[in-house]
């Protein structure tokens, strides 16, 4: 279906509506650290916790204290498990804290995990299907938070994790389903990306929302009253689904030619071509041949596709240091199995471990570098407000960056902020740890959007959504070894997140090392072929 088929007034009613349900459902998920503070003032997994009949803390301070930093002060034991105040709550156990943070882990992991599957299910079942299996696990989300008690109570199942679960499955369901609205207004399609990413990255408020009102009522507002009204969300969805929203995808134009190779299969060998392929290559070859490209549509490539269109083939392959087009026409098959995709997996494997582990543990982390709950928590109202503001502030500026500096230069700069947040990391500073907080919220946006733009730019836009969702897939999985971190950062290192921290740093600058360097000769060399084929042409 293309976008003049279905009237003007329609297709922005049908952006306005994706662009709300993914500032409500796209990734609250994320907004963790301002959901665990009214968690545990609701007793979730205190049950977990030696505390005493009386209702004094002594149990829990006398645990926390074999665990706890020894810059903590006795006085700050106590105050940390007596204050009534909202901004020292902190968990009364290191199981309690452990069993909370694994919503967020499990979260976390599924959201990333089902990328590979919601790409399916857009190609084959169209936006529609995905948008109300979205909704689904939305409602199903909010059904089990409301009756909660009733469940703990009366049956096996953890109702915080299967519906934090839940919540990390419908949020991409509804949220990539929209990433086809882009070619409703071609022209605009990259302004609509920009809109529907911004939505998602603002999501993580509503968590914040909520707290801030949880506190304003001295806790009246609980988590079931929450989520009868969130319960709201699917319910908006499934109707939007049925009366307005379109049940196929959008297309891009038919008289997008970008990048050729996309739309046809070469027959060359990927073994002479070295993974790449040139203008002297011959397009038959009668001996050899690679595997061809999945003829299957991809949607999600399909609506990424109009933007880079936009800017036209000549100016990226310019502007990216001849990275752009080099796997482009290979199979996913093939191109899974290069190098490209092994570097890019790891690094994207190891970011995304380090930006969920510090999106878990910010409050603990910094307790102990501080050794002030208090100034933690200050600190942690900040990494709040900042965290949905980051991505909408910082979109405009990551699509400047990314259009006018080569792809050498931005993983370089990519690596390079990260090292520099892992160190701020290490340091017991409250104004470097606002400047390090400040960082990570603009840094999240721009490495999702730069590995997106990444494989686009190297493998092409019809095996986009199997290659992209492979990657986010596998690092998802990976993701689970962040509650093993946070485990040896309870027990082994005694609360101190350093040492942790350290190895990550270490692991990053070794795998991004060694994946620009990679990056940097074979597009050197994807250059120069160019240049002596184009001579060759030349040449009578």
């Amino acid at each position: 279906m293309f976008s003049y088929e279905v009237p003007r007034n329609q297709r922005l009613l049908q952006c306005a509506c994706a662009i709300i349900w993914c500032l409500l459902s796209g990734g609250p998920i994320f907004g963790f650290a301002a959901l665990k503070p009214v968690l545990i003032t609701e007793h979730v997994y205190e049950y977990m916790c030696d505390i005493s009949i009386n209702g004094t803390s002594s149990a829990s301070s006398s645990l926390w204290a074999m665990e706890a930093p020894t810059s903590l002060t006795n006085a700050l034991l106590t105050k940390v498990f007596t204050t009534s105040e909202p901004k020292d709550i902190v968990a009364k156990c290191t199981q309690q804290d452990l069993k909370l943070n694994m919503m967020f882990t499990v979260g976390a992991v599924l959201t990333n995990v089902s990328a590979l599957a919601i790409g399916r299910v857009l190609d084959v079942y169209g936006p529609r299907v995905c948008g109300l299996v979205g909704a689904f696990f939305l409602f199903l989300a909010s059904f089990v938070f409301i009756y909660a008690d009733f469940l703990v109570e009366n049956t096996p199942i953890d109702p915080y994790l299967t519906g934090y679960a839940s919540m990390a499955l419908g949020g991409p369901f509804a949220y990539i389903s929209s990433f086809q609205l882009s070619n409703s207004f071609p022209k605009n399609s990259g302004t609509i990306l920009a809109l529907v990413t911004g939505a998602f990255d603002a999501s993580s408020a509503v968590f914040l929302f909520y707290k801030i009102f949880y506190v304003k009522t001295n806790g009246a507002f609980s988590l079931g009253n929450f989520f009868k009204l969130y319960s709201l969300v699917p319910v908006f969805i499934t109707v939007v689904e049925f009366l307005i929203m379109p049940a196929e995808s959008y297309q891009t134009p038919a008289d997008n030619n970008l990048c050729v190779d996309d739309e046809i299969e070469h027959h060359v060998s990927p073994i002479n071509s070295d993974h790449s392929h040139t203008e002297s290559t011959p397009l038959l070859d009668d001996t050899l041949s690679p595997p061809p490209i999945n003829k299957r549509r991809d949607s999600i490539g399909d609506a990424l596709k109009q933007p880079y269109a936009e800017e036209g083939e000549e100016f990226l392959v310019e502007h990216t240091g001849g990275v752009f087009g080099i796997l482009h026409g290979y199979s996913a098959q093939y191109q899974i199995q290069t190098p490209w995709f092994v570097l890019t997996c790891l690094f994207a494997t190891i970011q995304m471990l380090r930006i969920n582990y510090f999106v878990a543990t910010i409050g603990t982390q910094y307790a102990y570098l501080f050794g002030s709950v208090t100034e933690a928590e200050h600190l942690n109202k900040i990494f709040d407000i900042a965290l949905p503001l980051g991505g909408i502030v910082s979109v405009p500026f990551i699509g400047i960056f990314l259009d006018n500096c080569s792809t050498v230069l931005v993983l370089s700069v990519l690596l390079s902020i990260s090292l520099v947040i892992g160190f701020l990391g290490l340091v017991s500073n409250f104004f470097l740890g606002v400047v390090g907080v400040l960082m990570f919220v603009a840094y999240r946006p721009l490495f999702y959007t730069t590995v997106s733009d990444f494989c686009a730019k190297v493998f092409g836009f019809e095996t986009f959504g199997t290659v992209y969702g492979a990657i986010i897939c596998i690092s998802g999985i990976f993701n689970f070894g962040q509650s093993i971190l946070d485990k040896w950062t309870h027990t082994s290192f005694n609360m101190n997140p350093i040492p942790i921290n350290v190895i990550l740093i270490a692991v990053t600058a070794a795998i991004g090392v060694a994946n620009i360097l990679y990056v940097k000769t074979q597009a050197q060399a994807f250059i120069e072929k160019k240049r002596i084929a184009a001579r060759a042409s030349v040449t009578p």
